[in-house]
């Protein structure tokens, strides 16, 4: 599928092969297609085959007869699933050509600007979809932030018993993330530094390479924070565990004396004073009690217990 719109005024049209004051979108790239395409634009070979190559990674290159930046990005990024969508964008002095094979969220958005005072020629339209892509990288971060934070709130209140699967999860989630954000970057600090393009538009280069540094700096901090998380469960599983023993220990301590006391008076010795004696059973019982009473106190004040 082919559509066009004029950059000066941002009208739709029915592309015949214009090459002037024009965006060419295409998306499902069909043999006909790029018949056209090649009959109106001078493409180069090397970005016509990086284009019509599936899953290929972000690169940028400066080719005689134009720019060329693939990217990649999330196509569901508040989901957080690794469900990527390539955008490959070609820049020429007066035209840009943009190819995908559904569209992504970030052309959809900048499709509607085109004609107005900052979105009205193929530079700033290159700009303004590498920087919509750069937003895609921080809907990821801010989702996998809230869900690491409920993981956080579970784990001190103790409703999420193991959450280490969880974990590693969502780190596989920011390691493929953070991959195609510095992929991505790269790309486009290439494109800005071998553009023959004006300073405003070197300005705007770097000003994506800086988001898409941000987004890969908050990716890096989002991993550092589970990697601190994991080692808080750890040392939690730890403390819980003292806590059990100190309880353990503690009733140990109070049957200790009851066992020795038991012990002493069972044995089969004729002369005990205890076994002869009419208040010997209740003598043995109110020395368990107070003894046993005693230890529990002491270790309930003590809060070892």
């Amino acid at each position: 599928m082919i559509r066009a719109r004029q950059l000066s005024t941002g009208q739709p049209l029915e592309w015949a092969g214009q090459t002037q004051d024009v965006w060419v979108d295409v998306q499902d790239l069909t043999p006909d297609d790029l018949t056209a395409l090649r009959a109106a634009f001078v493409i180069n070979r090397l970005a016509l085959e990086d284009v019509m190559e599936h899953g290929h990674w972000s690169r940028a290159e400066v080719y005689p007869e134009h720019a060329f930046i693939t990217v990649r990005s999330y196509a569901r990024p508040a989901q957080m699933d690794e469900f990527t969508e390539r955008l490959s964008i070609l820049t020429f002095e007066s035209a840009v050509l943009t190819l995908s094979t559904a569209g992504t969220r970030a052309l959809g958005s900048v499709w509607a600007l085109v004609g107005r005072e900052s979105v009205n020629s193929p530079q700033e339209v290159t700009y303004e979809l590498l920087d919509h892509t750069a937003d895609t990288f921080f809907e990821v971060a801010d989702a996998l932030e809230d869900r690491a934070d409920t993981l956080e709130e579970q784990v001190f209140q103790r409703q999420r018993q193991n959450p280490v699967a969880e974990v590693f999860a969502i780190k596989h989630v920011i390691a493929h993330a953070r991959r195609l954000a510095t992929e991505a970057r790269e790309a486009t600090a290439l494109l800005g530094r071998h553009s023959t393009c004006s300073p405003a538009d070197l300005v705007r280069y770097r000003d994506v390479q800086d988001s898409l540094t941000r987004a890969a700096g908050r990716l890096d901090s989002l991993r550092d924070g589970l990697s601190s998380l994991l080692d808080l469960h750890l040392s939690l599983q730890g403390q819980r565990m003292n806590e059990v023993m100190r309880t353990l220990t503690a009733v140990s301590v109070v049957f200790l004396p009851l066992t020795f006391l038991a012990g002493v008076w069972g044995m089969n010795f004729e002369f005990m004073p205890e076994l002869k004696s009419p208040y010997g059973y209740l003598l043995a019982w109110t020395s368990f009690v107070v003894i046993g009473g005693a230890l529990a106190l002491f270790f309930k004040r003590r809060g070892w217990w």
